[in-house]
C-alpha cells in the first residue's frame, strides 16, 4: 500500500484546502477530504432507514427488469447501496477511490452479516484494477462530480462502459446544479441526505466549482469541492462515449419540471440498436 493511503487509514487527518479553497479545482483532492471524522459521520448525514424509504425501490427495480445479476458499485461510500443490493439477491463488487471510505462499507457490511468484496480503484483504471464484466455499474451518491476535468470524465466513463457486458447498463447519478448555478440553492427535498439536523449547502459555486458544507449538530463542519455537472452536458457525455440510450429521471420520477429535482438519474444502456433509440427520445444532448 502507498504511503498517503497508509497515512488516511491510520491518522486522523484534518481537511486542508489551503488559503483560498476556491481555487482547489483537482480531480484527486477528493481522497483527501474523505477524511475519518468526515467518512465516521456520513451514515449520520445519509440516515439509511430514511433514505431507504426516499428512494424505495427505485433502483432495485431498474436493475430487474434489466434481468441483471451482477452490478460493480463504482462509489460505494460507507456501503448503503451496495448492501441494499446484496440484500435484493444481487451480486455486487463495491469500488470506491477513498480507502476510508472502503472501510467503513466493509465495516458496515459485517455489522448487517454481509462479507463485501471491496476493491479501491480509481475510475481511469477501473479495468486494470477490477477483472470481470457486469450487468450493471452505478455511479450514485453524486459521485462523477469528483472529476474537474473532461478528460477525467471522459476516461471515467469509458472505463465503465468497458466493464459491462455488451447489453449493460450504467445507472448514474448528480445534483441538480443547473438549478444552482441558474438560480440559486433551494434544497427543499431529502430525498439523498435525509439525517435529522444535518445540512448539506453550497458556500460557494460558479461554473467551475460547487464548494459544499456539510454541518453536524455537534457543530463539526466538512466540505467538499465539486464540478457542477450540467445535465445536458453530462447526457452529451454518456452518449457520446457510445451508451446507445440514456433516460434521465428527476428525483426518481420520469416526468419533472428542470427546477424541481434535486438530483438527477441517468439510466444508460450499451445495448446496441442499428435503429437510433435517441431519435425519438426527449431530451437535448447539445449543452
Amino acid at each position: 500500500m502507498k504511503q498517503s493511503l497508509r497515512r488516511l487509514l491510520t491518522e486522523d487527518l484534518p481537511q486542508n484546502y489551503g488559503a483560498n479553497p476556491n481555487v482547489v479545482r483537482d480531480t484527486d483532492k477528493y481522497v483527501e477530504e474523505y477524511v475519518h471524522g468526515f467518512v465516521d459521520k456520513w451514515d449520520e448525514l445519509i440516515d439509511w432507514d430514511e433514505r431507504a424509504k426516499s428512494e424505495g425501490d427505485f433502483f432495485i427495480e431498474e436493475l430487474r427488469r434489466r434481468d441483471v445479476k451482477r452490478v460493480l458499485d463504482v462509489a460505494a461510500g460507507t456501503g448503503f447501496h451496495s448492501i441494499r443490493l446484496i440484500e435484493a439477491g444481487f451480486d455486487v463488487v463495491s469500488v470506491d477511490g477513498s480507502p476510508n471510505m472502503l472501510a467503513k462499507a466493509f465495516e458496515n457490511g459485517r455489522r448487517r452479516g454481509h462479507v463485501l468484496r471491496t476493491r479501491h480503484a480509481d475510475w481511469r483504471w477501473l479495468n486494470r484494477d477490477v477483472m470481470g464484466r457486469f450487468d450493471a455499474v452505478i455511479c450514485l451518491g453524486n459521485s462523477f462530480t469528483h472529476l474537474f476535468n473532461e478528460r477525467d470524465r471522459r476516461k471515467a466513463l469509458a472505463e465503465y462502459y468497458s466493464a459491462l457486458v455488451h447489453d449493460g447498463v450504467l445507472i448514474l447519478d448528480q445534483r441538480n446544479y443547473d438549478a444552482i448555478l441558474d438560480k440559486g440553492f433551494k434544497g427543499k427535498h431529502k430525498h439523498y441526505y435525509c439525517g435529522e439536523q444535518v445540512t448539506a449547502e453550497p458556500e460557494y459555486f460558479d461554473e467551475g466549482l460547487c464548494r459544499f458544507c456539510y454541518s453536524f449538530p455537534d457543530g463539526s463542519r466538512y466540505h467538499l469541492n465539486m464540478f457542477p455537472l450540467r445535465k445536458n452536458y453530462t447526457r452529451r457525455l454518456l452518449s457520446e462515449v457510445g451508451f446507445q440510450r440514456i433516460d434521465t429521471f428527476g428525483d426518481f420520477k420520469e416526468t419533472y419540471h428542470e427546477d424541481d429535482p434535486d438530483f438527477f438519474i441517468h439510466v444508460a444502456e450499451k445495448r446496441y440498436d442499428s435503429v437510433d433509440p435517441q431519435a425519438n427520445s426527449p431530451g437535448d444532448l447539445t449543452k
